[in-house]
């Protein structure tokens, strides 16, 4: 008897999810077959031809199902690959998205090298674990006012061995933050209440939506953050803020009222505005942030 192969089962699972108009229906078939098969999406060429076994072809196509209803890839498998690492997620944390490796690259790329980091709202933990994991003689410090935010962001922590160098502590931005960091970074809820329902259902229904949006204009979180940072960031030091693309205007007019200098505004490679870079004076009389 013909053994059905996971090329075929693959082949129905495509069709099934550009039934459900879902974008990107091969990529994310692809994605979900390697996990099941637990194999890298690069190797699932070479296993096409072969058989598939029948629990893991009812594996698939429950995964499917599941995100033929717009349930994140992520979701399913139970992570995604941040600046070349694996981190947990799940409804609790944002999804980490590459746009943000942008703000990870700059901060690595700046000179001298920051010895400590603030990263707040930090979700997943994906920023700060990266950093850490990439500049050995750094510490750091992740905030997030919840809870199940913070434990994801612990494991995750714990799987790339920076935990004996990274704290996280329940805070509502800085109000539970203490000492002075080198560099500040946050990639906050910066989507507009008007903007929500525009957003794709994978997005809207199935991630955290105080991570999301703010509920008002999307700067409520530039404001509370840039108000409160001069107690908490180093003369000298860099503030690292992700936006949204048509943010970089008031951001950096904040960043200036605040006295903050050497305010330049950074493009992902789609072109769009993507960060927001400053630094707090080394040497200044007035307080940054009144």
């Amino acid at each position: 008897m013909t053994k059905t192969t996971v090329a075929q089962v693959l082949r129905a699972g495509v069709a099934a999810l550009r039934g459900a108009d879902v974008a990107g229906a091969a990529g994310d078939a692809r994605r979900i077959m390697a996990h099941i098969l637990g194999i890298t999406p690069t190797r699932l060429t070479l296993a096409e031809p072969d058989p598939i076994s029948s629990a893991d072809r009812a594996a698939f196509e429950q995964a499917i199902q599941k995100r033929a209803r717009r349930v994140p890839v992520s979701h399913i498998i139970g992570g995604r690959a941040f600046y070349g690492r694996w981190f947990q997620v799940d409804s609790t944390v944002l999804d980490p998205r590459p746009e943000t490796e942008l703000l990870v690259a700059i901060a690595l790329n700046r000179t001298p090298a920051f010895r400590t980091v603030l990263d707040l709202g930090t979700g997943s933990g994906c920023i700060v674990i990266s950093l850490l994991a990439e500049n050995t003689a750094a510490t750091g410090v992740g905030s997030d006012v919840s809870a199940p935010a913070l434990e994801m962001a612990g494991r995750n922590a714990a799987t790339h061995g920076v935990t004996d160098r990274c704290a996280f502590v329940r805070s509502d931005w800085m109000s539970a933050v203490t000492g002075a960091f080198d560099l500040i970074v946050s990639n906050p809820p910066y989507i507009g209440a008007d903007e929500m329902a525009g957003l794709a259902r994978d997005v809207r229904d199935y991630e955290p939506e105080d991570a999301l949006t703010d509920g008002a204009d999307g700067l409520s979180a530039y404001r509370a953050i840039i108000a409160a940072v001069a107690s908490h960031l180093t003369p000298g030091g860099t503030i690292l803020l992700e936006i949204g693309p048509t943010q970089a205007r008031p951001v950096s007019a904040m960043l200036a009222a605040a006295k903050f200098g050497d305010i330049s505004v950074h493009q992902d490679l789609d072109g769009r505005d993507r960060v927001v870079a400053a630094c707090r004076p080394a040497s200044q009389s007035e307080n940054i942030g009144q």
